[in-house]
């Protein structure tokens, strides 16, 4: 059978047993509150949890958008104008109260987290498969982007960094989970994400307002990559990095965002070309990065000996 008559069967046949439900009576939900007790699923993952239910990723096209997130990857060789157009790299030092940054968050595509049953049965890993299964021409933009996709994450992590891709909520949980050592329902890891409109934040300067650290001492970072459907590139750390929650605001005066910020100290093993060392005028294992977290990326949080 060819790939894209399969994955049309499976993601109908998927649809059909939850659709109308809205995404906290979803399994994906059920699983999070199973794993992750007291921590509320972010309405940028309901949202997409909801977008995979409701929508088969056939009947909408895939376009090559740019993705931010990528560029905060270790081994990331994104165009430094473009990133350093964003801002999303910066020193600590600017985390202060009081200190102004000026950022344009572009607006992410919203591409659906696919319930797990279904994300099983859709190719991932083959590039032949996947262009036939979503239709993608080969040559083009957004066949790129699907080659790249999987060549990040066939690639060995960098020196003393655990990673996955994973292609569910579910499997996204479960492997940082894994990485933390955790045991599923452990009160002390929770998640986050940054709080921001999907459509990102429009080109200005913004306010630091308040800066907090990130109630945790072990941290699991999750990135969408491209794809035709979402996909999450994880991984941890052995070296330290500091986390922030940071609060900003516009020239109105008005809340805008609730960034998740982190800041790697150690930056050796990082590919050379990185485009926040010519943004920030440093090397590898020179002055920490730090860099936000866009819309719809996850942190898992654990807190060692955390109160409830």
């Amino acid at each position: 059978m060819h790939p894209s008559t399969l994955l049309l069967i499976v993601v109908v046949t998927g649809a059909s047993v939850v659709h109308g439900h809205p995404a906290t009576d979803t399994p994906a939900a059920q699983f999070w509150q199973q794993v992750l007790p007291g921590t509320t699923m972010p309405e940028a993952i309901a949202d997409l949890v909801k977008n995979g239910i409701e929508h088969s990723p056939l009947v909408e096209h895939y376009s090559a958008i740019p993705s931010i997130s990528v560029c905060t990857l270790f081994k990331s060789a994104c165009n430094p104008r473009t990133v350093a157009e964003t801002g999303i790299f910066f020193h600590e030092s600017r985390l202060l109260p009081g200190s102004t940054m000026t950022l344009s968050f572009p607006g992410e595509a919203a591409t659906a987290i696919l319930p797990h049953d279904v994300a099983d049965k859709v190719p991932f890993g083959n590039l032949g498969d996947v262009l036939a299964a979503f239709n993608i021409p080969a040559g083009s933009g957004e066949a790129d982007q699907v080659r790249h996709t999987l060549s990040r994450c066939q690639e060995p992590p960098v020196a003393g960094e655990v990673k996955s891709c994973t292609t569910s909520l579910e499997s996204t949980v479960q492997s940082a989970m894994d990485m933390l050592g955790t045991v599923n329902g452990d009160k002390a890891v929770w998640a986050a994400t940054s709080e921001l409109p999907r459509c990102g934040l429009p080109r200005q300067p913004y306010v630091v307002k308040a800066v907090a650290p990130l109630d945790g001492n072990r941290y699991v970072s999750c990135h969408k990559v491209p794809f035709p459907y979402a996909v999450y590139q994880c991984h941890i750390a052995g070296n330290g990095y500091r986390a922030y929650v940071v609060s900003l605001s516009g020239l109105s005066g008005d809340k805008v965002a609730s960034m998740l910020a982190f800041c790697h100290v150690d930056t050796s093993s990082w590919n050379p070309a990185h485009p926040a060392f010519e943004i920030l005028n440093t090397r590898p294992g020179g002055t920490p990065v730090c860099h936000f977290m866009p819309y719809g990326d996850l942190a898992f949080v654990k807190k060692a000996g955390r109160a409830y």
